[in-house]
């Protein structure tokens, strides 16, 4: 046997059998992995993160929760002694 026409022939069915597996892949394939696309999971790509605002309480007011707080453990010891 030439070994030209048996290149040829090895060739022509690696074309063919990957034809085969890309039908497969294409209909089988889908079924077995569980779908097409994966669902992304997270932010979407190019979205900003907010900046959480924390606190909240001006030094007055932080003041004014500090002798309420005071008064208040003040009041429970009293009732305890």
């Amino acid at each position: 046997m030439d070994l030209e026409k048996l290149v040829a022939d090895l060739a022509k069915e690696r074309d063919r059998l990957g034809r085969a597996i890309t039908a497969l892949m294409g209909s089988a394939g889908k079924a077995l992995s569980g779908g097409g696309k994966k669902k992304r999971v997270g932010r979407p790509k190019g979205s900003t993160t907010k900046k959480r605002k924390r606190g909240g309480l001006t030094p007055a007011g932080r003041k004014r929760l500090s002798i309420a707080m005071k008064k208040r453990w003040a009041e429970r010891r009293k009732q305890q002694g």
